[in-house]
């Protein structure tokens, strides 16, 4: 039963539901609990720093069980989504109501939506990869799939990188560095995709394309259904997505360096290169996305069969409580800064 656990991601969508259900400021019930009530119970709960190992790794490795609870979030972000568009089309909703619901379908598209693509798109089946595609769709960041893929997990810890924030800068800074930077990467990379394998730019193996016609259609087909209502909301809610990404992003690596060789090239990227929270509430809740560390230093290992290292730099808190504190970057500063190796603040 203790497998389950990570159905605790669950409860997201759910506080959603409570959002939709009751209305009112309740409408804000979502952020409420995504940065507050779990924050609190990140302190309340213990840190756990074991690993599996023998036969219990080799069992939870091949469980299907795993796989089943990430498939579930697909049928409840577009079911949650759909009804969500409808009811508000067809029901009368004060402003702050909306503001609301915005930012508790965000959160949703963020947690249960692009947190899972995360993982599903680092999976060897094709059928996976196409998941994870779908799950990026309704925050228009389908080209986080190339950028992360063939970008970010080439270049973590560098400057080249756009997911990775420099030393001081502020989250607000980095929501538009990072998320121009990574777009304009995606093209690059896929016309070096397609170069690597003699095809031409203006073809349909051009994803990014694909991509875009298939973002345009979905917005399309939400004004078609919901009219201008429902093509803002989606809009809003999508950009909230994506920011949330943004955030996670910019407490993954902040201030964190790899060297440069006397080759010229760069060290390969280790657990050091991260930073790891085994803070409990925040482990489940996000599918152990806070043991960053040994996601990056061997990326194929499935979501429930990650370390943790002695040599990873450690947060205070979890990462819901870490990106509350990003948004005061003065607090930030003060608490992150003296974290970060000297060694690789004097290469920033």
């Amino acid at each position: 039963m203790k497998d389950l656990k990570y159905l605790a991601a669950l409860t997201i969508p759910i506080s959603a539901a409570i959002s939709i259900y009751f209305k009112g400021y309740w409408s804000f019930f979502t952020p409420f609990y995504a940065f507050v009530i779990i924050p609190i119970l990140e302190v309340l709960f213990p840190h756990d720093t074991s690993n599996l190992e023998g036969e219990e790794l080799k069992l939870k490795a091949k469980s299907k069980l795993f796989d089943w609870m990430l498939y579930l979030n697909i049928p409840i972000v577009f079911g949650f989504l759909a009804f969500t568009l409808w009811d508000i089309t067809n029901h009368a909703y004060a402003i702050y109501e909306l503001v609301g619901l915005v930012f508790s379908v965000g959160i949703v598209l963020g947690v249960n939506g692009i947190n899972v693509a995360h993982e599903l798109g680092h999976r060897q089946q094709t059928f996976e990869r196409y998941l994870a595609k779908l799950l990026l769709l309704p925050s228009f960041y389908m080209h986080f799939y190339i950028e992360h893929n063939f970008g970010h997990h080439a270049h973590a810890a560098t400057k080249e990188d756009p997911a990775t924030a420099e030393f001081n800068q502020s989250v607000y800074s980095f929501w538009f560095t990072s998320t121009i930077r990574q777009y304009v990467n995606s093209w690059k990379i896929q016309g070096k995709l397609l170069s690597t394998e003699n095809k031409r730019f203006f073809s349909f193996n051009n994803d990014m394309f694909f991509y875009t016609l298939i973002q345009l259609s979905y917005l399309i087909l939400v004004f078609l259904f919901f009219g201008t209502t429902g093509i803002l909301f989606a809009l809003a809610s999508g950009i909230i997505g994506f920011l949330l990404l943004e955030t996670v992003n910019y407490i993954e690596h902040y201030g964190l360096r790899r060297f440069k060789l006397p080759s010229g090239r760069y060290e390969r990227v280790r657990e050091c290169h991260s930073w790891n929270s085994n803070h409990v509430i925040g482990r489940i809740v996000l599918y152990e996305l806070t043991r960053h560390s040994d996601h990056h230093y061997k990326s194929s290992k499935k979501y429930q069969t990650l370390d943790y290292h002695d040599i990873s730099p450690q947060m205070p808190f979890g990462y819901p409580t870490s990106m509350v504190l990003s948004f005061i970057p003065p607090l930030w500063f003060g608490i992150m800064n003296k974290r970060i190796p000297r060694e690789m603040r004097l290469t920033t």
